[in-house]
């Protein structure tokens, strides 16, 4: 990608997933990505089909367009939040996608102490800290694919900064301390999900909006079907355009409530130098005619809004 990439987000309009997914990270220079341990986040929290999780085209058009990029150490760690991790992935078939395509697959409820590093809870809502995965940390690139969807359990919506929140362990292993049940039950609970995202970094993140859920969620809710596919370096960019999306997809609750970013997650995270600070700094790039109109909706809802 040439130029300033802070604040920019690819917007575009397709029937067709998988070209969707290689148009968007053509807008990126994948040649530093070589021989390079890549760590891929999905969004499988649970095994219920998209967009309460990752469309295996999704996936497999994300694993296909890096293999290209030669990149030979590729692993997607996942943890569900809302069942068995193992079984979620069985059920939604990337087991069989990563024996097709060979890229490595971690669950992350079987790793061991070693595979977690302690995060202090100085500068965080988190009574204790946290433990956030290993591999996260120390991967050369990390991309992230997330879902457009509202949460009804206390996030408000869940886009890229709340698919972090899977990267946390729930108990690490050998101690009973349940950090899941604190970030539930917290009236901070969407400051502590922007904060997971101050201790990693994302390089690419690809958000898939074919469908979202505008009410409920994250598992199910009242469907619409934007038809797009976004990508951003800023995670706090596609999240404020995908918020933006569902506000003008005439969603209820809190995610219609205020300025953009002065929702919690939004806010929190800008506070924390995460990504872009205010509204006026994002750009919308239509990446085919057929986006322009919406790229532009999406600017106006965000300056209006923002």
């Amino acid at each position: 990608m040439t130029g300033n990439s802070a604040g920019k987000v690819f917007l575009i309009q397709t029937s067709d997933r998988k070209g969707g997914v290689n148009a968007l990270l053509d807008q990126f220079d994948l040649g530093g990505y070589s021989d390079s341990e890549v760590a891929l986040k999905a969004n499988f929290n649970s095994a219920d089909p998209f967009p309460a999780s990752t469309h295996l085209d999704t996936l497999e058009a994300l694993v296909k367009r890096l293999k290209r990029a030669n990149v030979t150490h590729l692993t997607l760690a996942e943890r569900s939040g809302m069942g068995n991790t193992r079984k979620a992935l069985e059920k939604a078939g990337v087991f069989d996608l990563s024996e097709k395509l060979g890229f490595k697959v971690v669950v992350l409820d079987e790793v061991g102490k070693d595979g977690w590093v302690k995060i202090k809870r100085e500068g965080t809502h988190w009574l204790r800290g946290f433990y956030v995965s290993r591999l996260f940390l120390e991967a050369s690139k990390v991309i992230q694919t997330c879902c457009l969807k509202t949460h009804r359990f206390g996030g408000h919506f869940t886009l890229s900064l709340k698919n972090s929140v899977d990267l946390v362990a729930k108990r690490l292993p050998g101690g009973s301390y349940d950090y899941m049940a604190e970030l539930h039950g917290s009236p901070y609970q969407r400051l502590m999900t922007a904060e997971i995202n101050r201790f990693y970094n994302v390089d690419i993140v690809v958000m898939d909006a074919m469908k979202a859920f505008i009410s409920r969620g994250p598992e199910s809710g009242d469907l619409v079907e934007p038809g797009f596919l976004l990508a951003s370096k800023d995670r706090i960019a596609v999240d404020a355009a995908g918020v933006a999306i569902l506000r003008s997809c005439g969603p209820t609750g809190n995610v219609t409530k205020g300025r953009i970013f002065d929702l919690d997650q939004i806010r929190r995270a800008s506070e924390l130098g995460i990504g872009v600070k205010s509204a006026s700094e994002i750009e919308v790039v239509p990446i085919n005619d057929e986006a322009r109109p919406t790229a532009s909706k999406i600017e106006n809802i965000l300056r209006n809004e923002g």
